[in-house]
């Protein structure tokens, strides 16, 4: 399989063989249950779709209460689809996948949603330095943006200015994060470096090759 649904834990560092201090993310991947199964002839694409997390009954739909039922498994809370897997695989309904579908040392990667941050300036969103001085007539505008425009010609902001707006809370992908260490037993995948997203929040992990 390809890959599995989990949820950031935390951060953390451990020591390699050469006593070097490396930071890594904790998280917690799987059991996952595999709730559907996609094949090109019905669906027009294949793809295996995984479910993770339980949820309260009384708060899942008629619609997804029947999906789980065909599927014989309880209400969760992530559906994700997974589009890269090995041919000839045999994975059907019901199948739970855990954290051994990685091994220590390979590289993945990690999907996650980004801390929103709320509407920021150019100084916070995009690294402007600011003004950093008050003389030649500047007067309460240190973090402004500054000019954003040509003369007569365009007479336009061209698109893909550096403004202020919104910032985070979009889909990131880190890519060829290193599994350090797999704990079997706590269903627990130890990846080095940084994952998107605050403590808590859900992260599909994949193989990229």
């Amino acid at each position: 399989m390809s890959g599995i649904i989990g949820k950031k834990v935390g951060m953390t560092s451990i020591y390699d063989t050469e006593g070097r201090n490396i930071p890594c993310t904790v998280i917690e991947a799987g059991p996952c249950v595999v709730t559907q199964v996609k094949t090109k002839d019905k669906d027009g694409y294949e793809a295996i779709q995984l479910a993770f997390d339980e949820k309260k009954e009384k708060h899942t739909t008629q619609a997804l209460k029947g999906h789980f039922a065909k599927a014989g498994v309880s209400p969760k809370k992530i559906l994700a689809e997974f589009t890269r897997f090995e041919a000839g695989h045999t994975k059907k309904f019901g199948d739970v996948l855990k954290a051994d579908v990685f091994i220590e040392g390979e590289f993945i990667d990690v999907v996650g949603i980004s801390k929103g941050k709320g509407f920021q300036g150019v100084v916070k969103r995009h690294g402007f330095a600011g003004v950093n001085d008050a003389t030649h007539g500047q007067h309460n505008r240190l973090r402004a943006p500054g000019s954003i425009g040509a003369s007569s010609w365009p007479s336009r902001v061209f698109k893909g200015m550096r403004m202020a707006g919104q910032t985070g809370n979009r889909r990131v992908k880190m890519i060829n994060l290193q599994v350090m260490k797999i704990i079997p037993e706590k269903n627990v995948v130890v990846v080095k470096g940084a994952v998107p997203g605050p403590n808590g929040s859900y992260v599909k992990l994949e193989r990229w090759s």
